[in-house]
C-alpha cells in the first residue's frame, strides 16, 4: 500500500530539519502499530541517510494490561534494556498517535505516577541531555485522535499536516524575533477573564519550539521563578491526562504554590495530581502558543499548546534548559485562551486579545 505523500514529506522534515540525521547515527523510532506507515517512512528516510534506525513499536492494549495486572515489583523494575538503548542512541523520534486515548482513564493515577517515577531517569535523559541525544516528539493523525478533536479522519489529517508541513525556517525566524523580548524580561502579568496572575521569570533562559524538539512547533516557553507566582487563573479548555478530562480548572497561587484548586469535572483527579509529590503544586513552565495554522482546540496537547492566542501553564517539572528548579513526577500542561486578555512583560503590553504588540 502506497504511503501518503504528506506522510513522506513530514518524514523528510523530521529527518532533515528537526533532527538532521547523519550517516552512522543510531536512531530510535518509538510509536505504535497505529502509525506504522509513518514509522516506515521515517525508517526508510533514515536508511537513505546512512543511519541505523531501530523500531520500537507498542501493541494496542498492552499498556492497559500492564497497569491493570503489574505487581509493585514490576512497576518499580527499572527497564535496563531501554536505558541502554537510549544511552547508545543519537536521535530519538517519538510518534504521538493512539488507538484509544481513554485506555488508561480508569487506572489508579498513583500506579501511573509510580511507574513514571521508576522510568523518570530515562525520560529526563531524553528530554534534557541535548549534548548526548537529540529527540523529536511528532504528531501523526489517527482515528482516535480525530474522534477526540470532533473531526472526520480526513479533516483531522488535513489539520495535522497543515500544522506540521510549514516553512519552518521562516516561522523559526518569526518566533525567535519575539523570543528576544522575553529573554530580556523579568516579570510577567496575565490579565483576562477570571485571571489575574503575576510571576517572575528567568528571562535569559526562555526558549522557543520551532519544530525541532516537537512537531508541530510554534511556542515560546520559560520557567517561572518557583516561589514567585501570585494570583488566580481560570482555564477555558479542559486539561487531559491519561484519558481523564478535567474541565473548568481554577487555580489560586500564593508564593508559587497552588493553595486552592477546583474543577467542574474530575476535581478529585486534579487534587490527586497536585499531591503526587511536593513540587506538583508549583508551576514548571509558562508557554505561549505561536503556530499560525493551529486555531482549533483538538484535545491533543502537542497541538493545543501551540494554538495562536493561547498561553499554558505546566504543573510540576521545569525543563533544565529553562533553569530547572522544580523536579516532579508530572509535567501537566493546561491551556488557556487569551484572546480576551493581555500578556504584560515588565509593565509593557506585548500581546492583547491574541495580537502581538511587539
Amino acid at each position: 500500500m502506497a504511503i501518503d505523500q504528506r506522510t513522506k514529506k513530514l518524514a523528510k522534515t523530521i529527518v532533515d530539519y528537526s533532527l538532521e540525521i547523519k550517516k552512522g547515527e543510531n536512531v530510535v523510532i518509538s510509536g505504535s502499530t497505529e502509525n506504522i506507515d509513518f514509522a516506515r517512512a521515517l525508517y526508510e528516510e533514515s536508511i537513505l541517510r546512512g543511519a541505523y534506525p531501530h523500531l520500537h513499536l507498542s501493541i494496542p492494549g498492552t499498556a492497559f494490561f500492564f497497569f491493570k495486572n503489574a505487581s509493585d515489583e514490576q512497576l518499580n523494575r527499572f527497564p535496563k534494556i531501554l536505558d541502554y538503548t537510549v544511552k547508545n542512541t543519537q536521535k530519538y523520534i517519538s510518534i504521538d498517535s493512539d488507538y484509544n486515548t481513554k485506555e488508561l482513564a480508569q487506572i489508579d493515577p498513583q500506579k501511573l505516577a509510580q511507574r513514571e517515577k521508576t522510568t523518570r531517569k530515562i525520560s529526563n535523559y531524553i528530554v534534557n541531555r541535548h549534548d548526548k541525544i537529540w529527540r523529536c516528539n511528532v504528531g501523526y493523525p489517527c482515528a482516535a485522535l480525530a474522534q477526540d478533536a470532533e473531526m472526520s479522519t480526513s479533516e483531522y489529517e488535513n489539520f495535522v499536516f497543515s500544522a506540521c508541513n510549514l516553512n519552518w525556517k521562516k516561522l523559526n525566524k518569526d518566533i525567535n524575533r519575539l523570543l528576544k523580548y522575553f529573554k530580556k524580561g523579568k516579570i510577567i502579568e496575565l490579565i483576562g477573564k477570571n485571571t489575574n496572575l503575576k510571576f517572575a521569570i528567568n528571562g535569559e533562559l526562555a526558549a522557543s519550539c520551532t519544530g525541532k524538539e516537537n512537531m508541530p512547533g510554534g511556542e515560546i516557553f520559560m520557567a517561572p521563578v518557583r516561589t514567585s507566582m501570585e494570583g488566580h487563573i481560570k482555564f477555558d479548555f479542559p486539561a487531559i491526562e491519561t484519558g481523564k478530562e478535567v474541565s473548568d480548572i481554577y487555580l489560586e497561587f500564593k508564593k508559587g504554590k497552588v493553595i486552592k484548586a477546583s474543577a467542574s469535572k474530575n476535581e478529585d483527579f486534579l487534587k490527586e495530581m497536585l499531591k503526587i509529590d511536593k513540587n506538583a503544586s508549583y508551576v514548571g513552565e509558562f508557554g505561549i502558543g505561536c503556530n499560525p495554522k493551529i486555531k482549533k482546540f483538538s484535545r491533543n496537547l502537542l497541538f493545543d499548546e501551540k494554538i495562536s492566542g493561547t498561553i499554558h501553564l505546566a504543573l510540576g517539572m521545569a525543563y533544565k534548559e529553562n533553569g530547572g528548579g522544580n523536579d516532579s513526577a508530572i509535567h501537566w500542561d493546561i491551556v488557556k485562551d487569551i484572546h480576551q486578555g493581555k500578556i504584560i512583560l515588565d509593565n509593557k503590553i506585548v500581546q492583547e486579545n491574541g495580537k502581538w504588540k511587539i
